[in-house]
Formats: structure tokens, C-alpha cells, sequence
């Protein structure tokens, strides 16, 4: 009776399968919405790229370009996961007309039920393009009116082929408070910058600085670090209109922000930066808060990145690790331009599925011992594990929050390892005392490195660690 009732079982899931992949694989109809959908991403990012390079100053056409940029990527996104899973689902199809035994069920059923919710996704996003591009005659029109920028400039790690990456409508937005009309009594205004840990606050601020319409619209534009506005007492600024970046890493009293807001002249604009949400009270206009790409924005950064100037389709099982190597970073800016760095230099299959576990190990150990992402550990000022990514485990290895290393403060004292050098270290030595990691250095003056220490701790069972070496064990505990 078992025996029956299992047969009887497995010809139905059969049978199931089989309709299901009719379904998914519908290939003519799959084929015609993805040549569909590669047709409007082409016209949309056209249309993206144009606004990048114009100043626009209405709000609502800001928000049509918001629209359309997160619909660009959302069907970027679509685009390459049914790139990826093509042969996945031949492969399906293959095995259930050639195989006389059941699919299991574990393997097939949720996978295709996926497709074939991704198949429908695929018309939606199309239909959705569709009504994107039949009302953008208008923003197209009124866009040709707005006035182009002379000259994009060259910018941190947010970049592709030496341009800047995303923020598209935040950089209009900046532009627009720095360029708009004196507020009231000519007093200085000020912008609030907040956002998390290198989301891109800096980047974005400073590629808006070295634009040409903004860096002759002040008399001058300076730089000025928190904990300096203390000392700054007798100091006074220049009584023309400038432009003031402060970055503050810890909250100020409103008596100390009074004397230094004071002390800039009328006209002028001041730029908060900062991760502390508390410092928007000191803004005369909303803050903005800039927050982190999205998940299909940040795919394909890291895959541009990973590629450089290589053909992802011709590299199709690349492109699939690729996708699952950005999962695994979690957002993380900094990491993406490491990892991809060391990615390009070798288009190998099997090299990429070796820093795909590599990674994935130090992250699933930072999981299990801390319940969660490295990331966001070190985000929240906290070291994280990184003991796995070494080859050699007689001590245990954390990397310490990430701080900025200008070119000329460096501790030459410390090794300085790049982080590709840490991920790949086959015979590498690495250093038993505290080193330096090099997470991504800038390719312009002054030449910026993203850096963290790594300290370490001795693992045997009953050894003791060195007074000097207490310090840091009571940082990671």
C-alpha cells in the first residue's frame, strides 16, 4: 500500500513539475519581455545619465528622476537574475524529460514556484517601464531647458570609469541649497548631512564642492573638523560669502555651536556631516539624510566594479558568484571596492568561488558568536572576527572599527596590509603583532585610505596575554 501511494505520489509531483516548467519556461514570451525590458533600460538611462549632467531645480522633476532611477536598477536587477538562472532552469527542464525517476520535491518545487512568480515580476516591471517612458516627454522637454554642467568631477570611491556612482537627486539637491537665494536677514543657512557609517557623506559633499557653479558662488570654501570649532575662539571668517564643511564624529553644546555659527558671515552656507542625528537641531533647513544604495543599486556597483572593463556576459558563471558575493556584503561600500579590486585582477571561477567562502566564513562565525552582520558591528563601533579569513589560526584576529588615514598622518610604525592581501594570503605572513588594514585608498590627491587596526589575542587554553596586550582584549570582549 506504502509502495502504491508513493508511486502514485511521485507521479503527481511529476506532473506538477512538468506544468510548472511549461509555465517558467515559456520561452518566447520570457525571451520577447527581457529583449523588452534591455530596450527601455537603455532609453531610461539615457534619460538618467542626461539629468545627471543638467542643474535642475524643480522638485517635482526630482522626484520623476527619483522614480526612474530606482526603476532603472529594479529592472537591472530582474534583468540579471533571469540572466543567471537561464541555465538553471534548461538544466530543470533537461532532467525532467530525460529522467524516468521523480524530481525531488525539495529541490524543484520551491525553485520553480519562485521562476514562476519571477516571470510574472518580469511583465509587471516591464509594464511599469513602459508607463515611465510614455510620460517622460514632458521631463525630457523641460530638461532640455535646464542648464548643463560644465564638467563632472573626479570623486572617492562612490565611482565608475571617474564617475561618481548613484545620487543622482541628492547631489541636485545639495546643489540646489547651495546655490539657492539668502535666507532670511542674509543669515548663514545650514545643511544637516546625517547618515550611517561610509554610506558616501563625504563623497557626496565633496563632489558637490569641486563643481564649477558652486566653487564660484563662494568666496571661499573651507574645510573645518568638530572638535577644532573649540579652539576657534578669536578666529574670524572671511566677511564675503562662504561655503563651510564641518564634520563632526561626536555631539557639540549649543553655546560652543552659537560662537562658532556666529562667526560666519552673512550669505554664507554651512554643511554638517555627521552620523549623530542630534546635530539636525543646529539646521535652518530640513536635514538630509543619506542612507545606503539599495540592494539592486549596490549589485550593480559591485558588479561594475568586479568587472572593470570586462564583459559580464561573457563571464555568465562570474556574474552568478558576483550576485552572491554582494549578498553576502551587506551593503558595505568600503568592502565592495576591496573585494572587487582583488575580484578583476583574476576572472577565474574558481578563485571567485574561493573569496566567496572565504568571506562567507568570517560573516556565518561574526553571526553565530555576535548574532550579527559584521557590518553592522562595525558600524556600531564594535570589533569584529576575522580569525577565518587567515590561514593560520594559532591566535585570534579582530578588526577594529574602520577610521580615515590621510597620507601624510600615517603610523608608519604599523604594517599596512591590503585588504585584498588578507583575503588572499596563500604565502603571505602576516603579522603576529597589531597591523594595519588597508580597505580602500583614494586614487587622487590627498590620497584618503579607509583603514582598521587588528589586534590580537593568544587562543591556547591557559596561556595568559601580555599587559600590553590587555587593552585590546578588553575592547573585544
Amino acid at each position: 500500500m506504502e509502495t502504491a501511494i508513493s508511486a502514485i505520489t511521485g507521479d503527481l509531483i511529476s506532473r506538477v513539475v512538468s506544468y510548472l516548467i511549461k509555465k517558467c519556461l515559456d520561452r518566447p514570451a520570457i525571451d520577447e519581455n527581457l529583449e523588452r525590458l534591455q530596450q527601455l533600460l537603455l532609453r531610461i538611462h539615457a534619460v538618467v545619465e542626461e539629468a545627471d549632467g543638467r542643474y535642475i531645480t524643480n522638485s517635482r522633476m526630482l522626484m520623476q528622476l527619483k522614480f526612474l532611477v530606482a526603476s532603472m536598477y529594479q529592472g537591472y536587477h530582474l534583468l540579471d537574475t533571469f540572466r543567471c538562472r537561464s541555465l538553471a532552469w534548461s538544466l530543470i527542464h533537461e532532467e525532467s524529460t530525460t529522467s524516468s525517476i521523480p524530481l525531488k520535491r525539495s529541490r524543484t518545487i520551491p525553485g520553480i514556484l519562485r521562476n514562476f512568480a519571477e516571470s510574472n515580476n518580469l511583465r509587471s516591471v516591464v509594464e511599469n517601464l513602459e508607463d515611465a517612458i510614455a510620460n517622460l516627454s514632458e521631463f525630457v522637454m523641460l530638461l532640455g531647458g535646464c542648464e548643463r554642467m560644465c564638467r563632472r568631477p573626479y570623486d572617492a570611491y562612490l565611482y565608475i570609469d571617474n564617475f561618481m556612482f548613484g545620487c543622482h537627486v541628492e547631489k541636485q539637491q545639495v546643489m540646489n541649497f547651495l546655490l539657492s537665494a539668502p535666507g532670511c536677514h542674509g543669515a548663514p543657512m545650514v545643511l544637516p548631512v546625517i547618515g550611517g557609517c561610509t554610506v558616501g557623506k563625504k563623497t557626496l559633499v565633496s563632489h558637490v564642492c569641486k563643481n564649477d557653479h558652486v566653487r564660484s558662488h563662494f568666496s571661499s570654501i573651507l574645510f573645518v573638523h568638530g572638535d577644532s570649532i573649540e579652539r576657534m575662539d578669536d578666529v574670524k571668517f572671511s566677511t564675503e560669502p562662504t561655503l563651510v564643511v564641518a564634520e563632526f564624529v561626536k555631539d557639540v553644546d549649543d553655546d560652543r555651536w552659537v560662537k562658532f555659527y556666529s562667526t560666519i558671515a552673512e550669505g554664507s552656507r554651512v554643511i554638517i556631516i555627521s552620523r549623530i542625528q542630534n546635530l539636525a537641531r543646529f539646521g535652518t533647513v530640513k536635514p538630509f539624510v543619506l542612507d545606503s544604495l539599495s540592494r539592486e543599486e549596490y549589485r550593480y556597483l559591485f558588479k561594475m566594479l568586479a568587472f572593470g572593463s570586462a564583459d559580464e556576459k561573457d563571464y555568465p558563471n562570474l556574474a552568478s558568484v558576483a550576485n552572491q558575493i554582494a549578498i553576502v556584503l551587506n551593503g558595505s561600500l568600503v568592502a565592495a571596492n576591496a573585494i572587487a579590486d582583488l575580484l578583476r585582477r583574476n576572472l577565474d571561477i574558481q578563485f571567485w568561488l574561493r573569496i566567496l567562502r572565504r568571506f562567507k566564513g568570517m560573516v556565518d562565525y561574526n553571526l553565530s558568536k555576535y548574532g550579527d552582520h559584521p557590518k553592522n558591528i562595525l558600524d556600531n563601533e564594535c570589533p569584529i572576527d576575522i580569525t577565518t579569513l587567515s590561514s593560520s589560526y594559532p591566535t585570534s584576529r579582530f578588526l577594529m572599527p574602520p577610521r580615515v588615514e590621510k597620507d601624510n598622518c600615517r603610523k608608519r610604525k604599523l604594517a599596512h596590509i591590503s585588504f585584498g592581501d588578507l583575503m588572499n594570503n596563500g604565502g603571505m605572513v602576516i603579522p603576529d603583532d597589531k597591523f594595519v588594514v588597508v580597505g580602500w585608498e583614494s586614487r587622487l590627491p590627498p590620497y584618503t585610505r579607509f583603514v582598521n587596526d587588528v589586534e590580537y589575542a593568544v587562543m591556547n587554553h591557559g596561556s595568559t596575554i601580555s599587559s600590553r596586550k590587555r587593552r585590546s582584549r578588553h575592547l573585544i570582549s
